[in-house]
C-alpha cells in the first residue's frame, strides 16, 4: 500500500480509481484527480505547497514532485504522461503534455497543451513551452513544432495505456519469496 501521510494538517486527496504503487509515496497537501496512476518509487510531496493533479495522468516510476517554499506550486491538467525518473519543481503542465524519461522541469516554468519535453531535457526556470511544441536539450531549447492532431493522438494513447497498465494490478497477488528451493 502506497504511504499516504496527512503533514501539517494536510491530508492528500485522491480521486476515483486511482493506482497507487506500494511504495509510492504522496504526503501533505497534494490533489490528484481521477483515474491517475502513480508509479513505483514515485514521490509527490506537497509539504511546502500545493500539488494538484488532473484526471487520467500518469507518473510513473522513480519521478519527483516537489515545490518552493510559498513560492511555486505544480499544476498538471488532464491526461498527462510524466516518464520515468522525471523530477518537476514547482512547475505546471498542459492537458495532453508528455514530459520525457529523465527529464527536469523547473519552478515556474510551463509545458503548453500537447508540447513535448524530451527525454533527458532540462527546463530552466521560469521557460514557457507553447502548445505543441518539442523541445529537447539541456537547457532545453525549442526544437520544431508537433501536429496538434498527431501530438494529442500520441499523448492520449499513452495516457490511455497507462491507465490500463494500472488495472492490471488490481487484481495482482504479492508473493512472498521463502529463499527455498
Amino acid at each position: 500500500m502506497a504511504l499516504i501521510k496527512t503533514l501539517k494538517g494536510m491530508i492528500p486527496k485522491i480521486g476515483k480509481g486511482c493506482f497507487l504503487a506500494d511504495n509510492a509515496t504522496i504526503l501533505g497537501d497534494v490533489t490528484i484527480g481521477d483515474e491517475c496512476s502513480i508509479w513505483f518509487n514515485t514521490v509527490l510531496r506537497g509539504d511546502v505547497n500545493t500539488i494538484t493533479i488532473g484526471n487520467r495522468v500518469n507518473i510513473q516510476d522513480g519521478s519527483v514532485l516537489h515545490t518552493l517554499y510559498q513560492k511555486s506550486t505544480i499544476e498538471i491538467a488532464d491526461d498527462v504522461s510524466i516518464g520515468h525518473n522525471v523530477t518537476i519543481h514547482g512547475a505546471k503542465i498542459k492537458d495532453y503534455a508528455l514530459i520525457g524519461m529523465g527529464a527536469v522541469v523547473m519552478d515556474d516554468a510551463e509545458v503548453g497543451e500537447g508540447a513535448i519535453v524530451a527525454a533527458g531535457s532540462v527546463v530552466l526556470s521560469r521557460t514557457k513551452i507553447g502548445p505543441n511544441e518539442l523541445w529537447a536539450g539541456a537547457p532545453a531549447k525549442f526544437v520544431k513544432m508537433v501536429d496538434p492532431a498527431q501530438s494529442k493522438e500520441i499523448n492520449q494513447k499513452i495516457a490511455h495505456n497507462y491507465l490500463m497498465y494500472s488495472r492490471w494490478y488490481v487484481d495482482s497477488e504479492e508473493i512472498t519469496y521463502d529463499g527455498g528451493e
